[in-house]
């Protein structure tokens, strides 16, 4: 039965508990990490491409031995140079990925406080659209461009100011074909049977190599440039410093400004 007065309308339900803004936080720490490992990774790289095209021309010389030779001892230590390369390679993309994803979901949640309006999916996608099979191709990117595209800066009247995407669009193009020529190189080499199939295997991966080479430099720039875009955002957010400390600003950065202050400091409600 209900205890409201006859004529009296029923009391409103209450409000349901409000999602908790989200805060800036500074990416730079985090961004310097991450382009520190994108640059030993190319530099491994490069090591590796070295490596595979030395048994390119252990595979050529195979081939052009004179029958009764044995060649085993120096493809042996080739096998065992390649073996510590790739294994090296594997650790440095295991660190960099980890790094990078954390980069990743920091600058999506960063560039929700600048534009909430500007995200067709949530920002666990920053790091779950990764492991989507075939659906990452498209996941990963536009998440990438929205994100870059939220934290551009203002025009001076306040109006929004497109900034060119390339960086964007060539860092996700080498990788994709980075990881599609190293992916039939390490095909072509496991199925290889015989020394002109692995020499046709090794020059394939010489070639996933140097585009692993020019998908980290892209992406320490990338990371560069996106971590810049943030910071000069930043100060264009309202009652916020760049990067605030949580302890300092419990509400964040998209805390309400119409909030009144006590018209009498020293005399609020708590008091």
């Amino acid at each position: 039965m209900s205890s409201n007065a006859p004529g009296q309308p029923p009391p409103l339900a209450p409000y349901p508990p409000s999602q908790p803004a989200r805060v800036l936080r500074s990416p730079q720490g985090i961004a310097n990490a991450a382009m520190a490992l994108l640059s030993v990774g190319a530099a491994v790289a490069l090591l590796s491409a070295w490596g595979k095209f030395s048994k390119w021309q252990n595979m050529n010389e195979a081939l052009a031995t004179p029958p009764g030779t044995d060649p085993g001892s120096v493809l042996a230590a080739g096998d065992i140079i390649n073996s510590l390369i790739g294994l090296l390679q594997s650790l440095i993309i295991l660190a960099t990925t980890v790094v990078f994803l954390v980069w990743f979901h920091r600058v999506r949640c960063n560039a929700e406080v600048f534009r909430p309006d500007g995200f067709s999916q949530s920002a666990g996608w920053a790091i779950g659209g990764w492991f989507v099979p075939i659906a990452n191709i498209f996941l990963v990117y536009r998440t990438a461009r929205e994100t870059w595209n939220a934290s551009t800066q203002n025009a001076p009247d306040g109006s929004y100011r497109s900034v060119s995407g390339a960086p964007v669009v060539m860092w996700w193009l080498a990788c994709l074909a980075a990881w599609l020529i190293d992916g039939i190189a390490r095909y072509k080499y496991g199925m290889a049977v015989g020394a002109a199939a692995i020499r046709d295997a090794a020059s394939l991966g010489v070639v996933a190599d140097l585009l692993i080479l020019v998908a980290s430099v892209l992406a320490v720039l990338f990371v560069h440039k996106l971590t810049a875009l943030q910071g000069a955002k930043a100060v264009q957010v309202p009652n916020a410093a760049v990067w605030p400390p949580r302890s300092e600003h419990p509400h964040g950065p998209t805390a309400p400004s119409s909030a009144r202050p006590s018209p009498r400091p020293g005399r609020g409600r708590h008091q």
